[in-house]
């Protein structure tokens, strides 16, 4: 048989190539710039009147979420937020307004600022 040489040189010739392709793609991932992975927050201006939309963006979580999260959520967004930590009185009234409207609490009358 004497495609059996030319068979173990082109297995050889594979192995070869993968592995400087794998060592210049690990060197390319190990290059890469480091950017942290952060959560992306609700950017932007409230509207006149808050929707669900609105105020599921500002927590953090879905439109159809349980009210156990919700509440989860703005704990966590409050806490982040609230006055007594150097947080902002509007935020808080806005982020207070949100959790109202995914519970279904909202009285119409929107937020006190």
């Amino acid at each position: 048989m004497k495609a059996t040489p030319l068979l173990a040189g082109l297995a050889v010739a594979a192995t070869a190539l993968a592995g400087r392709y794998g060592i210049h793609a690990w060197n390319a991932y190990k290059a890469r710039p480091f950017v942290p992975r952060m959560r992306k927050f609700y950017e932007g201006g409230f509207q006149s009147t808050m929707t669900r939309r609105e105020a599921a963006l500002i927590l953090g979580v879905r439109e159809s979420t349980p009210q156990d999260k919700v509440n989860e959520a703005y704990r966590k967004v409050m806490m982040a937020n609230h006055p007594d930590a150097g947080g902002s009185h509007y935020l808080a009234s806005k982020i207070s307004e949100a959790k109202d409207v995914l519970l279904g609490k909202t009285k119409g009358g929107g937020s006190a600022f």
